[in-house]
């Protein structure tokens, strides 16, 4: 059956390139980009896969067993906007693939003085280079480094002020994850891209180790009330992870927040960030309540606004 799904996948994106993409490019005289449009169509199509699955599975799951029960779903429309934007305009594969070339570059020098660059799937041959295993390292490794770029968020000031935006949606869903500042997520897209063309990632393994991600990362923001039991230790579940969202506590809490894993909650507890407690917390950030609590600030309920407001802040905290 997967073979099946892999072969009609494939068939659609070879027409989609060849039929729509291709035609566009000559017409417009981008034919030298023809060799990055290429992935880039297959990762459209993925988006779509991706959005339609997640919407079919976690839509009804939300409606039927909420964390939070919302009279109306005002508010979370714009983040339907930030999924489609990032899902399926290909951020992160348009900031690998332009740094694909200075990667290149920057082995081929260091063949030039014979040094050789790091790949960890050569680590141990006949092991580490298993595709699966290969898959596994670099889910791991770049896991690793997610925790540590969204502790930086929390704790830089000027990256704070974008990344609160995420944090300022006071009804958490699986639209959720998506909902950054564009700078904020290419700031995060490039220093990924660059450690995994460093560590001897194919743009193929890419794709799958962004959409492997980002599909656990729609499940833990969804509104749903789940811990997984013991479960919860080894994956992120959306209870963990609201935690980290909740007022007073995800930001404001110890070390500047809590539970910043992205899928491996073994990070907080090595690093002593974890929070356990079971609760359903409310989400948002303090200084978006009202007096004496907070500020009531605006964090913007448009697209545009949001974003305008992200980099006015990053200029004048007061702003």
């Amino acid at each position: 059956m997967f073979e099946s799904l892999q072969r009609s996948f494939d068939a659609a994106h070879s027409w989609l390139f060849e039929e729509a993409v291709q035609p566009v490019m000559f017409a417009v005289g981008a034919a030298g980009w023809l060799e990055e449009a290429y992935p880039a169509t297959e990762w459209f199509l993925l988006g779509i896969v991706q959005v339609a699955l997640l919407y079919a599975v976690l839509r009804p799951l939300e409606a039927r067993f909420p964390a939070e029960p919302w009279t109306d779903r005002r508010g979370t429309g714009v983040d339907i906007v930030y999924t489609l934007l990032h899902r399926l305009g290909a951020f992160s594969l348009l900031v690998f693939l332009l740094l694909r070339p200075l990667a290149e570059a920057a082995t081929a020098w260091l063949r030039a003085h014979e040094l050789t660059p790091m790949n960890l799937d050569a680590l141990w041959p006949g092991v580490t280079d298993v595709p699966i295993v290969t898959f596994a390292i670099y889910l791991v490794v770049l896991d690793l480094l997610d925790y540590w770029l969204h502790r930086a968020q929390h704790r830089l000031r000027w990256w704070w002020a974008l990344h609160a935006l995420h944090h300022s949606q006071r009804k958490m869903s699986f639209w959720t994850d998506d909902r950054n500042h564009l700078l904020d997520s290419l700031i995060i897209d490039a220093i990924k891209a660059a450690v995994a063309l460093a560590i001897g990632v194919e743009p193929a393994q890419f794709v799958g180790l962004l959409v492997a991600a980002r599909i656990v990362q729609s499940l833990h923001h969804a509104n749903l009330p789940w811990t997984y039991g013991l479960l919860g230790y080894a994956l992120v579940s959306p209870v963990f992870h609201r935690v980290h969202h909740a007022i007073g506590i995800g930001h404001e809490g110890r070390h500047r927040g809590c539970n910043f894993a992205v899928l491996l909650p073994l990070w907080d507890v090595l690093f002593g960030t974890a929070d356990y407690r079971s609760t359903v917390e409310p989400t948002g950030v303090r200084d978006q309540l009202p007096p004496p609590q907070g500020s009531r600030r605006d964090y913007g309920e448009g697209f545009w606004r949001q974003q305008w407001l992200g980099l006015r802040r990053m200029v004048d905290p007061a702003a």
